[in-house]
């Protein structure tokens, strides 16, 4: 599979079908998620070696070192002798399967890109599954809070196992199934989260600085929702809001409804918000964009032999309705492609703050022992050909949070989109001042493509 990068744990390759973008640090909904576009690949790879070859690591470790071998975006392996690797790796004996992982690492760290990396089986499974858009989980979306170095519930799934037993945002998960939370990240609880259909998982949970109290919960499988929405009012005018929360296979059809649900409750323009949204699968990053934009280039993708490629809209979009992105420095990869296919045709100003900047795209493999690797293969740029790399996407409309406004905003999601919410109330104002400009200009209003620089103009 190959994805587009996201933020900081993840690979990036070029969006591609299938691909996969997020950022380091995703939201989780009890599994991996990766920052990355990724594309997705077909089945475990096969090294190519002789019959006396039967060292089981050692096969896992020529399969990955092949892959990069095809696929790795830079020729040069980072000036590194990528042959010697191999004979280094295949050269050594190994009496386990984390010594073996662990040299691969090793290797992989030779290329000095954070976004080839290789996953253990659990992470793979994680990933995509994650990726599906489903999960056997109980329904939890979480994020550790900085302050409190605790892990917390930050969206229960409606009618799951979560929902059922009563956990609330802003829950703290102490204990899972006897395992203290305390040293783990978001991502690691999430994996301890998830586990057969039907299984039993016990946790430990405090409210409100309250005593902790034990559920035991029992796992179901849930289509991840990726998409909210609703109308929101604007003086008298009504808006649709709709806040994108991951890139994943069931993502565009939810969008899709989601637009259609909205148009038919008449609103007059719409909010986007990408904000902590680390991307996902390329494929949904394109087809969403084909949603909102009727013509023009989505992404611009090179390979390692400097090949290009653009891949454009095709004329199936379902609004032409004035709209404005919000975005932040969580908003990563897919979240990226998205955001500049509408900024750069002319379809959405953006307002927020400065995106994470991540513009490579990887390849996700899976391996025959069950693991898996990722590959950056390609690096993307935006429709006008601007290289996001490490600064991101700037917004038209820059309206910035203190990290303790924003802590305090998304670990209270329910505030998102509402008058406590700055970003949104200045992305709210702003299109409430597109529309008006529109309805005083006949041939603007019939326009199909809305002009950013026209709108910026009226905000001003």
């Amino acid at each position: 599979m190959t994805f587009p990068t996201d933020l900081r744990h993840l690979s990036s390759t070029p969006v591609f079908s299938n691909a996969i973008t997020r950022m380091g640090q995703p939201l989780i909904i009890a599994i991996v998620a990766l920052g990355l576009p990724v594309q997705l690949g077909g089945e475990p790879a096969q090294a190519e070696m002789d019959d006396s070859f039967e060292d089981s690591y050692k096969v896992t470790l020529d399969e990955a070192w092949q892959i990069v071998h095809r696929e790795y975006v830079d020729n040069s392996f980072n000036h590194v002798d990528w042959q010697a690797t191999r004979q280094r790796l295949l050269g050594r004996e190994y009496t386990s399967r984390q010594q073996a992982y662990a040299a691969l690492r090793g290797a992989l760290r030779q290329l000095d890109d954070p976004y080839t990396r290789f996953l253990e089986p659990e992470e793979y499974a994680a990933l995509t599954e994650q990726t599906a858009g489903e999960v056997s989980g109980i329904g939890l979306r979480l994020r550790r809070d900085s302050s409190t170095q605790t892990v917390l519930v930050t969206e229960v799934v409606p009618d799951s196992p979560a929902d059922e037993a009563g956990l609330q945002v802003g829950d703290h998960i102490v204990m899972v199934d006897g395992q203290s939370t305390e040293r783990l990240t978001a991502e690691g609880v999430s994996q301890l989260l998830r586990g057969a259909d039907s299984s039993q998982v016990t946790l430990s949970i405090s409210r409100n600085g309250g005593q902790p109290r034990t559920l035991i919960l029992h796992r179901t499988r849930l289509e991840v929702s990726s998409v909210e929405y609703r109308v929101t009012q604007q003086g008298n005018r009504r808006l649709g809001y709709v806040r994108l929360l991951e890139f994943n296979a069931h993502s565009t059809e939810q969008m899709a409804a989601a637009i259609e649900a909205l148009m038919d409750q008449q609103v007059e323009g719409f909010i986007l918000d990408l904000r902590d949204n680390p991307g996902g699968l390329l494929q949904a990053s394109i087809e969403i964009s084909r949603l909102w934009l009727q013509r023009g280039a989505i992404v611009r993708t090179q390979d390692r032999d400097g090949q290009q490629e653009s891949i454009l809209a095709n004329r199936t979009a379902l609004t032409d309705l004035p709209l404005t992105v919000l975005v932040d420095g969580r908003s990563a990869s897919s979240s990226e492609i998205l955001t500049g296919a509408l900024r750069d045709n002319d379809r959405a100003t953006v307002v927020g703050s400065p995106t994470f900047g991540k513009a490579l795209v990887q390849s996700l493999h899976g391996l025959s022992d069950g693991s898996g690797l990722t590959v950056t293969v390609a690096h993307y740029y935006t429709p006008n050909g601007t290289d996001i790399s490490r600064k991101g996407i700037a917004p038209d409309v820059v309206v910035t949070l203190s990290e303790q406004e924003r802590r305090t905003l998304f670990n209270n999601p329910q505030r998102l989109g509402t008058e406590a919410d700055p970003q949104y109330m200045r992305a709210a104002n702003l299109l409430d001042q597109i529309i008006a400009a529109q309805e005083q200009s006949p041939q603007q209003a019939t326009s199909t493509e809305p002009s950013s620089s026209r709108l910026g103009q009226v905000a001003n």
